[in-house]
């Protein structure tokens, strides 16, 4: 997998403890009640004051329509145009990790927030090469808002005009290869070099994409950000579920 750097490479366990001051007004991860009655926030795991959970009457219109989002405004996303699975939506989902732990599919296109007594909130997603480059368990060492992006040296190869791009990197923005949010996966002290990112290519959802990690329409990745606090178990399958005897 080839490094897509990031701005805060330099000094991640500084952005780390600007965010773990508000994990510990948290008290960690909130085991929340058994009941997910209606689908609502009241009991979640997860940072406070995070939207609902999408349930029967969910306005998907507004859940996916031009997002503000302090300089910039993420477009809208024509989901109606894309299988309903791949929809933010809670669903079934049996697992023995523990409430809060983010569990990736690369293989069916699906990224799981686990919430509990068999429920998950799932989202679809891109899997860039990178995506299958990578498999195992990390924690979210770094979240960053409006991410820079720098473009991998294979990519700079194919394309010389974004060598430019390689010592400050290519600017926060609707272009961004990284989107409106970027959550960074490290085992220790060691960066994986693998992202959960946004992407200005919506399209890219529920396939294989040409590069990056695990990409997400901008709309989910916000979500995402805001429900998840650093230190967050994250694993990424290393063989499809479905094939499983």
């Amino acid at each position: 997998m080839k490094r897509l750097s990031s701005q805060n490479e330099q000094a991640p366990f500084r952005e780390e403890l600007k965010f773990d001051r508000r994990l510990f007004l948290t008290g960690g991860l909130m085991l929340g009640a058994a009941s997910l009655a209606g689908c609502q926030s009241a009991g979640l795991v997860g940072l406070p004051d995070q939207a609902d959970l999408p349930d029967e009457e969910f306005d998907y219109a507004t859940a996916y329509a031009a997002l503000p989002d302090g300089d910039y405004t993420w477009p809208a996303i024509n989901y109606k145009a894309f299988d309903r699975k791949y929809w933010r939506q809670v669903v079934d989902y049996k697992t023995r990790q523990r409430p809060g732990t983010v569990i990736v599919d690369p293989y069916n296109k699906f990224l799981y927030w686990t919430l509990g007594n068999r429920k998950a909130l799932r989202y679809g997603i891109g899997v860039g090469k990178a995506g299958f480059a990578w498999s195992g368990e990390a924690l979210i060492r770094v979240k960053r808002e409006h991410p820079i992006w720098r473009p991998p040296q294979e990519m700079i190869a194919r394309k010389p005009s974004l060598a430019r791009y390689w010592e400050k990197g290519y600017p926060a923005g609707l272009k961004n290869p990284l989107g409106a949010r970027a959550m960074d996966l490290w085992q220790g002290a060691t960066d994986t070099l693998y992202r959960i990112h946004g992407t200005n290519k919506p399209s890219s959802i529920g396939t294989n994409a040409s590069s990056g990690c695990i990409r997400m329409w901008q709309q989910d990745v916000i979500d995402l950000f805001n429900r998840v606090p650093l230190r967050t178990k994250v694993i990424v399958l290393s063989k499809d579920p479905e094939a499983e005897a």
